[in-house]
């Protein structure tokens, strides 16, 4: 990983951050640091490790973010990771849905942050990578300016050097995943005390950030990298097409919608050639003319025919030439 890979990452988003979302990610950006989905210990452990890990050097810098509570499976997780490649293993400290919480990790470990430090010293203990922890700023009754430095405090003592924290407080009891993203309030310059209070620590802030520019600012308030989430999803290009240049200085052009989907293209006839289904490669790239004409287009043509048995490549290639058909035909 380039040691400034995480002035800007993509978040892990479950359902989300797949192999064909970080590819189409990759196209766009160099070196943009970017998440996989959650996956939990016990099922690395337990399950299919190859199906739930591999994935294309073509993605790299790639963090693998883990969930679970027990130091032991946690640290046998980060093992068997290993050989993988992945750049950073993250311990997953922030998601709030039932199904987490069930399973005893996620936000909830907000309150037992002496377990937290002892899951990652176990984690430090086992990886050949950097392990990190990606945290709320409390949960439920916690007030978050005693919560959040007490938190860090402990889990930096036990070999944690960079914090992604989401600037929100976690609802366990009567908000939904959703509604945790939205309706508690962001405490954007409580991030920023932490990283001044702690200058020794790398903090990257996320929550929120639903542009580049915002990204930038966090920067710029003094950050050491910012995460964006459903933002790049949703706009893409407008995270990530200017972002080896805005963020990271990086000479070259900036990269468009049509830049990636020539990127794509050779992916997507592999892919196809093996069997996977053209909708789950096309789905990350619904937004990525978002906000020029013809996006509704590309969207409806894209959403409607890529179910159809048989659909492949061609059919990118025609939703293309509806929106820019000057890009279809060079």
């Amino acid at each position: 990983m380039t040691c400034d890979a995480h002035r800007l990452c993509v978040a892990p988003m479950m359902d989300w951050t797949d192999r064909h979302c970080r590819m189409l990610h990759r196209a766009l950006s160099r070196r943009a640091l970017l998440y996989t989905e959650m996956v939990t210990a016990a099922a690395v452990v337990h399950g299919h490790a190859e199906r739930l890990l591999a994935f294309s050097p073509a993605e790299s810098p790639v963090a693998l973010q883990l969930g679970g509570s027990d130091p032991a499976l946690l640290a046998e997780a980060v093992r068997r990771a290993a050989s993988f490649g992945y750049a950073e293993i993250n311990l997953n400290v922030g998601c709030p849905s039932d199904r987490v919480q069930s399973g005893a990790f996620g936000a909830c470990l907000m309150r037992t942050p002496a377990l937290v430090a002892d899951c990652v010293a176990a984690m430090i203990a086992a990886s050949p990578v950097e392990v990190t922890v990606k945290c709320r700023i409390g949960v439920d009754e916690q007030d978050p300016a005693e919560a959040l430095p007490a938190f860090v405090e402990t889990v930096a003592a036990a070999g944690v050097r960079r914090f992604v924290v989401h600037a929100r407080k976690a609802w366990l009891d009567g908000l939904s995943p959703k509604e945790n993203r939205e309706v508690p309030p962001l405490d954007h310059p409580l991030v920023a005390a932490l990283k001044q209070a702690r200058p020794d620590l790398v903090i990257v802030a996320n929550g929120g950030l639903a542009t580049l520019d915002a990204a930038l600012d966090r920067l710029a308030a003094g950050l050491d990298g910012a995460m964006v989430g459903r933002a790049a999803w949703h706009d893409p290009v407008g995270i990530l097409g200017a972002a080896d240049r805005r963020v990271f200085g990086a000479a070259g052009r900036d990269r468009a919608a049509e830049d990636a989907v020539a990127a794509m293209l050779p992916y997507i006839e592999a892919e196809r050639s093996r069997g996977e289904p053209l909708a789950r490669m096309t789905r990350p790239m619904l937004g990525l003319f978002a906000g020029r004409p013809g996006a509704r287009r590309w969207r409806r043509m894209l959403s409607e025919e890529a179910h159809r048995p048989g659909a492949g490549p061609e059919l990118v290639r025609r939703a293309l030439a509806a929106v820019a058909p000057q890009a279809a035909a060079a």
